[in-house]
């Protein structure tokens, strides 16, 4: 077998052993979770590794290949190959007949219907039968325990299945040296279990090729939302710091709270708040972000551990054309004015006919600019309109005062009413989420298609805001307004300003997290969704475009 790696740098040297397992079973499962390095947990693969805590525990040696095996085995046995380009971790090695051995692999599940092992996992063990044969030692038979039906089926090993085993990999080198992924299963009855399917999006993908009008409600094949939440501290004065597996909030030394960090999705800091550095070395080992905010709420950074391994990614962001560029931004925006045109048809208590017909045109204009500067233009305009009707959604439950926004509209820096203090602070949350979700994923969050790139603002997250604005930030304000979540006594005036107190900083964070709790019927693919799922697949519905799996780019605009 000569080596069939392609010489391209930054490949690994070597195949594992159960990546060729993911190879058969889905070519893109494969690319996704060993090139691309992206990892997704589920249910099906908890139980898998419950399965393996004593497998993976080494016990006994690999005999050398001229010792009697006298009834020895050995478990958790490493083995490679440079010369083949795999490496393998062996559940189980068994002395076989004749001075021979056998590979033995657990797996989870159960055979096929005729008692066979599945072609996956029988390539697995074939791998490891070569491997064993390439350190010089007898294997005629492998075999896989599988933990439902408790039954060992055994797997013939000779020189068609090893040839097999050369051609698949070629095959996989040659998958693995493309930047792009091999397209989705389509209608595979392999998907809905498979534990990067909310990663991979194979039906949507394949919805958004076809026009919306044939399209049919898809199965929710997505993972569901993950049961970790962030930690908002905002006491000023206040120390975080990691103890017994707990992420602890203490104020001069005595404990405020405690979360089990598999709790915890973020953590959010508020202005004079220290986060100890094992702390951050621990949150950042866990792949949980730490976002600091100022005092007032102004998103300032973000501390995240090395960042996304989707280098291919950020390479297709960055050599994005200008035509492709605008392209995206005019979904963005026109998507963004028809969903402030649909909350205030909603929720508004005036009536509001020309704004409305305004913001429909405005928005088939947006669709059809033919420049980014008529698209600035276009968007500044709608805002403004969009903005005059913004307190006609205001109710009589209401206690706080508006009539500072209904004199001068939307204002910031510093904002100087209430009700555009609770617009930056919600759009300030926002971006913080929309920027994780990219980072997570492995854009850029700095280098946008319609905001201009500038030092320290997260372009690709504001991007990508526009169309999430009214869904959830504009939202969250009207109701804690018409809801009397806040009140006059939750803000205070400073500098010619307007703050949140701390009060206020709660309410609205309250609110905003149960808005993104909040499930709704997709208007695209017509499975319940909630906010927090939607904003993710968003994001990878634009990554999808940037890397050429679709052709254009759909925004998120509810009905």
């Amino acid at each position: 077998m000569n080596d069939p790696r392609p010489d391209l740098p930054g490949l690994p040297d070597m195949i594992p052993a159960r990546m060729l397992n993911d190879f058969v079973y889905c070519p893109r499962r494969f690319h996704l979770q060993w090139v691309q390095q992206r990892f997704q947990t589920s249910d099906d693969v908890e139980e898998g590794l419950y399965l393996h805590r004593n497998v993976d525990r080494e016990t006994g040696d690999l005999p050398d290949r001229f010792e009697a095996w006298a009834g020895r085995v050995a478990r958790s046995v490493s083995l490679s190959s440079p010369r083949l380009g795999l490496v393998a971790k062996l559940d189980l090695v068994e002395g076989g007949e004749q001075g021979s051995v056998i590979p033995v692999d657990y797996k989870k599940g159960h055979p096929d219907k005729n008692g066979h092992a599945w072609p996956a996992d029988r390539v697995q063990l074939l791998t490891q039968a070569l491997l064993l044969q390439e350190a010089g030692y007898a294997v005629d038979r492998a075999e896989i325990w599988y933990g439902e039906t408790r039954q060992r089926v055994q797997i013939a090993v000779d020189e068609t299945a090893l040839e097999e085993i050369s051609t698949l990999v070629a095959q996989a080198w040659q998958v693995a040296a493309d930047p792009v992924a091999p397209p989705p299963l389509r209608h595979s009855n392999r998907c809905p279990r498979c534990s990067l399917v909310g990663i991979c999006l194979p039906d949507e993908i394949e919805a958004l090729q076809i026009p919306a009008r044939e399209r049919h409600p898809l199965k929710r094949l997505m993972a569901p939302d993950p049961e970790n939440r962030p930690v908002y501290v905002t006491v000023q004065g206040c120390v975080v710091g990691i103890r017994h597996e707990r992420l602890e909030v203490r104020v001069e030394g005595d404990l405020k709270a405690s979360y089990r960090l598999i709790d915890v999705s973020q953590v959010c800091v508020f202005g004079n708040v220290t986060v100890s550095s094992q702390a951050v070395r621990e949150l950042m080992s866990r792949e949980i972000p730490v976002l600091w905010f100022s005092y007032g709420g102004w998103f300032a950074g973000v501390a995240e551990g090395l960042p996304g391994k989707n280098v291919d990614l950020r390479i297709a962001q960055f050599r994005m054309s200008e035509d492709q560029q605008l392209q995206i931004a005019r979904c963005m925006i026109s998507g963004k004015i028809r969903n402030s045109r649909t909350l205030l048809r909603r929720n508004c208590r005036s009536e509001v006919a020309r704004i409305d017909d305004q913001l429909k045109r405005l928005a088939v204009q947006a669709a059809e600019a033919e420049s980014a500067q008529q698209l600035l233009g276009l968007e500044g305009t709608a805002a403004r309109l969009y903005f005059g009707g913004f307190p006609s959604m205001v109710g009589a439950g209401c206690r706080v005062d508006v009539s500072g926004f209904s004199e001068s509209g939307r204002k910031r820096r510093p904002p100087p009413d209430p009700v555009n203090t609770l617009l930056s602070f919600c759009y300030s949350l926002l971006t913080k989420d929309l920027t994780t979700v990219l980072l997570g994923i492995g854009f850029d969050p700095y280098y946008g298609v319609f905001h201009r790139p500038r030092f320290g603002r997260p372009a690709l997250a504001l991007d990508l805001a526009e169309e999430f604005r009214s869904l959830i930030a504009e939202s969250v304000v009207i109701q804690v307004l018409n809801n009397g979540e806040v009140g006059p006594h939750d803000f205070r005036s400073r500098a010619g300003g307007c703050m949140l107190e701390a009060s206020g900083r709660k309410a609205v964070l309250r609110a905003y997290e149960r808005r993104l709790d909040q499930e709704i019927t997709h208007p695209q693919f017509g499975y319940k969704a909630s906010y927090r799922r939607v904003m993710d697949i968003q994001a990878r519905i634009l990554g999808a475009v940037m890397l050429g799996e679709l052709d254009h780019y759909t925004a998120m605009v509810t009905r």
